[in-house]
């Protein structure tokens, strides 16, 4: 089997980081990405979850408005809410490329993926 999503969207709103109790960084945000064409446009609304170094770069990188193309896994939580069973669904991101430029002066839009090892060149 195989879990791997690719998405481009919008950020509906800032990123939150947090940290755990052991001290690793999270950021959570949530894109609007669209779907279909003509009278049957749509939007989805979709959380992404970002670890550890990932964390750090959309907390610094990433605002509201902003684009991105986001690699990673779809995951999906079952709970209860008011005696009614429920699914939530998010997407683990392993890679995040910010598809817009910051300001006018940049010339490159920053990438990172969620890989904790520094490329050795």
């Amino acid at each position: 089997m195989y879990n791997k999503v690719f998405l481009i969207g919008n950020l509906t709103k800032d990123p939150e980081m947090r940290y755990t109790a052991a001290g690793i960084p999270v950021t959570r945000f949530t894109i609007a990405v669209n779907r279909g064409y003509g009278d049957n446009k749509q939007v989805d609304f979709l959380r992404i979850s970002t670890w550890r170094k990932l964390a750090e770069f959309c907390g610094e990188y990433l605002a509201k408005g902003r684009s991105v193309a986001i690699e990673g896994s779809l995951q999906l939580s079952e709970y209860e809410k008011d005696g009614k069973d429920r699914v939530f669904a998010e997407i683990m991101a392993d890679r995040v490329e910010v598809l817009n430029k910051k300001d006018s002066q940049s010339d490159e839009a920053p990438t990172k993926s969620g890989s904790d090892e520094d490329i050795p060149f």
